[in-house]
């Protein structure tokens, strides 16, 4: 069976295929340019034309985007968008016409697109007919997916006047007091809560694809990916941290499964505070607001007993593109490479979670995951 896994990020999309009968090693891999970097390009290059914007498609995740749409808005260009792709900047759309971009219907959007000089750009997270394109400019099909899993970061639609970061953190908070699973952020595209917009974003923009659909948030596919290094797989408790490009997160697991996590900006984090949050949530002190009222998203500890990280070998396992932040960490993390490759941590993450999901190709995906090293217990068993 194959399954095709992509963890869409901030700077790169990562892209795995997974096919039951090769050892995981020798499957076939991508390292593209994130989608925002794509449209960051492009805006990029209107810009240097001096050409307005058109922007249609859906909601999608910013940073680069963003930054490039600004730029080209204070260079005094136009910027014309329709509500629902507008929303990768701001779900207030009031902020978004703050900005300078100018709402307009679908419609109007098609018409403007049509006129000589304007650049048409379609807002979109995942595209799976250019990834199947890249695939078989090599020689290998994509007609025979049993599954595609996809994870995006989605900090979820926040009602007016409350918090997007506590919003998100409210968001994780309740998965875990209902589930305490990391794969239990993974849906069916037809189980996916309302509030998780950009996770729908992505649904609706792949409802023609030629298998089931999966979504998962790229923060705990990233941290249950890592979990199969076969350094860490028997390592009990333990913290697991993805230091990502925008966001930092860190869940503390041990007997009663997740027993703590702390999510924030990695922007505004350097190695002595990241140090700092990693011990304070090993030993149980680390709060909410201290990481709230810091700009971060938040924290708790649902198990106010402290665990003692020097004891283990593999205390803290790190992942994600900025791990290198803990270089010189004085909790000497062991950098997580799950077969090998820690860029595809996340890819291994969605592999799991559907593992989960697709009882029908569970054990196949179950048996690839746990067929070297470690007790072969699943992560998410646990997890």
């Amino acid at each position: 069976m194959q399954l095709l896994a992509a963890d869409i990020g901030t700077g790169t999309q990562d892209i795995y295929l997974y096919n039951s009968e090769v050892d995981l090693e020798n499957n076939y891999k991508l390292i593209l340019p994130s989608p925002t970097m794509m449209v960051y390009m492009r805006v990029k290059e209107a810009t240097s034309r001096k050409s307005p914007l058109v922007l249609s498609g859906v909601i999608m995740g910013g940073g680069p985007s963003q930054w490039a749409v600004q730029a080209h808005l204070e260079a005094g260009l136009l910027v014309f968008s329709t509500q629902e792709a507008a929303k990768s900047f701001n779900d207030d759309l009031e902020k978004v016409q703050e900005m300078g971009i100018k709402i307009v219907s679908p419609d109007e959007a098609a018409q403007l697109a049509r006129k000589s000089g304007y650049t048409n750009i379609t807002l979109y997270d995942f595209d799976f007919f250019a990834i199947e394109q890249a695939f078989s400019i090599f020689g290998t099909s994509l007609n025979d997916l049993e599954a595609i899993a996809v994870g995006v970061f989605d900090h979820g639609n926040a009602p007016p006047d409350y918090s997007d970061r506590q919003f998100r953190f409210d968001y994780l908070d309740r998965v875990i007091r209902e589930n305490n699973s990391l794969a239990s952020f993974a849906y069916l595209a037809q189980n996916i809560p309302s509030i998780m917009t950009r996770l729908k974003a992505v649904a609706k923009t792949s409802a023609s694809l030629p298998a089931q659909l999966i979504v998962m948030d790229t923060a705990p596919a990233a941290a249950l990916g890592a979990l199969f290094d076969p350094l860490v797989k028997d390592t009990r408790p333990l913290i697991v941290t993805n230091v990502g490009n925008f966001h930092t997160i860190a869940f503390r697991l041990g007997g009663s499964g997740i027993e703590g996590v702390f999510e924030h900006h990695t922007g505004l984090i350097d190695l002595q505070k990241l140090d700092s949050l990693l011990a304070s949530l090993a030993n149980s002190t680390l709060r909410h607001v201290d990481v709230y009222n810091d700009q971060g998203h938040g924290a708790l500890v649902y198990n106010p007993n402290p665990i003692d990280i020097p004891s283990q070998p593999f205390g803290i396992v790190a992942t994600g593109p900025r791990r290198s932040m803990l270089n010189q960490s004085i909790l000497h993390p062991h950098f997580a490479a799950p077969f090998g490759d820690m860029m595809i941590s996340g890819c291994f993450g969605l592999l799991a979670a559907a593992a989960k999901l697709l009882p029908d190709q569970g054990e196949q995906i179950l048996a690839s995951l746990t067929g070297f090293g470690g007790s072969g217990t699943p992560p998410w068993e646990i997890y």
